[in-house]
């Protein structure tokens, strides 16, 4: 029997067999892998970031630099007090 080669191998092409096609990787994985890792990657961030924020909405420095910033719901976090109230 003839002992098989990379050329031997290239040469012959079955019509029944799969048709395999390069496809590009970076360390074994594909730019389709990569972009799906990466939007869930984004979303379970984006979700831990809102939860921080949450946890931390009660401290005043993230209330007034960060919470108070934002474009629609900034209003929500200004805690104006009474001067009747006030102590000093």
């Amino acid at each position: 029997m003839v002992s098989q080669t990379p050329f031997r191998a290239a040469e012959f092409r079955s019509a029944y067999g799969p048709n395999y096609q390069y496809q590009p990787n970076f360390q074994g994985m594909t730019s389709r892998m990569a972009a799906r890792t990466g939007v869930k990657t984004a979303a379970f961030g984006g979700a831990l970031g809102f939860a921080a924020l949450f946890f931390a909405s009660g401290i005043p420095r993230v209330k007034t630099d960060i919470l108070q910033g934002l474009p629609l719901i900034g209003g929500y976090f200004i805690k104006e007090v009474h001067p009747a109230d006030n102590p000093f």
